[in-house]
């Protein structure tokens, strides 16, 4: 494979091609290239980008010498052959994310995955400036999933026109729904791939019913246009994630509708990226074979350990209201309640989400438009991040017996146990601790962000005397 191109495993190999302009080239043109290595084959699709550039993206999983041919009813495109060198993959670079271990995530080299993550409805659909300042905070941030919608938003907070649109005018007020347009999704392009260089996973909210322009109401023929064209264009990505939509329910589309496009998008993604679908107030069934984990809107966190044994899957609470000072109920709860929020989901199995509303003179709300964090929830989620990733192993585990029932505690393999008290104020706790194994009692402050320890060597049966606040966490660990 001398001289040709170089491809980091993981990473997204692009073969452009020149063919037709004239005509619709969304429809007209069919493109797709099967990439081989040794006896192994994928067939990947193509699509249109635009003055008469055609893209295949792929992604190689496997280090070697690949090798490609295109199939297309177009003669300009069809039987092009080449190849390429897939490498190892640098540093920062471990693959996609995917469930492993049932309940958690973890990336395809087996690095964890501990989803922490906030909310920036239609940061890519603002000002350049207001873009790369949302990406600045997000450099410094502790987030490393950030839900965004595919499609432009209108709703309170948020009533802004973006500079284009996903398809083209129609020449009579509307949309023609047979023509995308292609420099808004090559702004999307540039926004995932920002976000990748940060190791931050992109949750793609594919529908949502905040829409002035039409979009909410597509028929089943064009969402599934746009939906192969999506997928064609993103799924090469290694850190993109599907969310069939934000608030599912809350649209004119039926539990028929929702199937269907979900078991598209799992038929379409030839990499097998994370797939789930949001609510508003009643669940969408999780448990069906398109969902690989549960996206939930809910305040009780308290509920996760129900919801990961109903639908057998990870939990990750998106929406568990948000940090600031807004009018509306969702989106003005403190800083503190939402730190205790993300404790809780965690100490129970499951993963919660972040998203900030605070009003200031520029208009911007985070959970919106991006730009500036101004809470004090992220500097605490960070810690709690830091506790996650503490310690060999993968996800952790919700464990009985260690503590009084009640009280929330997940294990990290057997040797790492994190208890967490939440509103519970006691003055002592009972233990029971392995007599095998000399165990090591941390009190954590979550808010204060620091750690004390209590008691080191104890095995066994125990009782440990505590400050008698709330919001506090235990960390147990085995000494070595």
């Amino acid at each position: 494979m001398e001289g040709k191109p170089q491809v980091e495993r993981w990473d997204v190999f692009e073969l452009q091609l020149e063919g037709p302009s004239e005509g619709n080239p969304f429809c007209d043109v069919q493109l797709a290239a099967v990439f081989a290595l040794e006896h192994r084959e994928l067939r990947i699709d193509g699509f249109y980008d635009g003055e008469g550039r055609f893209l295949v993206r792929f992604m190689p999983d496997e280090i070697g010498a690949w090798r490609y041919v295109t199939e297309s009813n177009c003669d300009d495109l069809d039987g092009v052959q080449g190849g390429f060198e897939c490498v190892a993959p640098g540093e920062g670079n471990h693959g996609p994310v995917s469930v492993r271990d049932g309940y958690h995530f973890r990336h395809a080299d087996g690095w964890p995955h501990y989803s922490v993550g906030t909310t920036c409805y239609a940061w890519a659909h603002q000002r350049q400036a207001l873009r790369l300042e949302t990406l600045r905070t997000l450099s410094e941030a502790p987030f490393n999933k950030l839900r965004m919608c595919v499609f432009p938003k209108w709703y309170p907070y948020n009533q802004r026109e973006p500079e284009l649109h996903a398809f083209e005018p129609d020449g009579e007020g509307g949309w023609d729904y047979a023509r995308l347009h292609p420099a808004y999704f090559q702004g999307l392009d540039a926004c995932i791939e920002a976000l990748m260089g940060l190791g931050i996973e992109a949750d793609l909210i594919l529908f949502h019913p905040y829409d002035k322009w039409g979009y909410a109401e597509m028929g089943a023929e064009t969402d599934a246009f746009f939906l192969r064209y999506v997928v064609a264009r993103f799924a090469a990505y290694r850190n993109v994630w599907w969310s069939m939509a934000n608030e599912f329910d809350l649209m004119k589309k039926s539990m028929t509708d929702w199937d269907r496009i979900g078991r598209l998008v799992h038929q379409l993604d030839p990499y097998g990226h994370p797939r789930s679908i949001h609510n508003c107030r009643g669940f969408y069934d999780h448990a069906k074979a398109w969902v690989t984990h549960a996206s939930v809107q809910h305040s009780d966190l308290e509920r996760v350990g129900e919801w990961r044994h109903t639908y057998g899957k990870p939990v990750v609470v998106d929406e568990c209201r948000y940090e600031g000072d807004i009018p509306r109920r969702w989106g003005n709860i403190s800083a503190r309640e939402l730190t205790h929020r993300f404790w809780e989901a965690f100490a129970r199995g499951g993963y919660a989400g972040h998203g900030e509303t605070y009003l200031k003179p520029s208009g911007d709300l985070w959970w919106s438009h991006g730009g500036v964090l101004h809470g004090d929830s992220p500097a605490r989620i960070a810690f709690l991040r830091e506790v996650m990733e503490q310690g060999e192993g993968g996800g952790w585990e919700p464990v009985d017996g260690i503590v009084p029932h009640g009280y929330a505690c997940v294990a990290k393999s057997e040797g790492q146990y994190l208890v967490y008290m939440g509103l519970a104020q006691p003055s002592e706790l009972d233990l029971h601790l392995s007599e095998d194994k000399s165990w090591t009692i941390e009190l954590l402050n979550p808010w204060e962000m620091a750690g004390k320890t209590l008691h080191c060597e104890l095995s066994g049966k125990q009782t440990v005397k505590l400050p008698g606040r709330p919001y506090l966490a235990l960390r147990i660990v085995a000494q070595d």
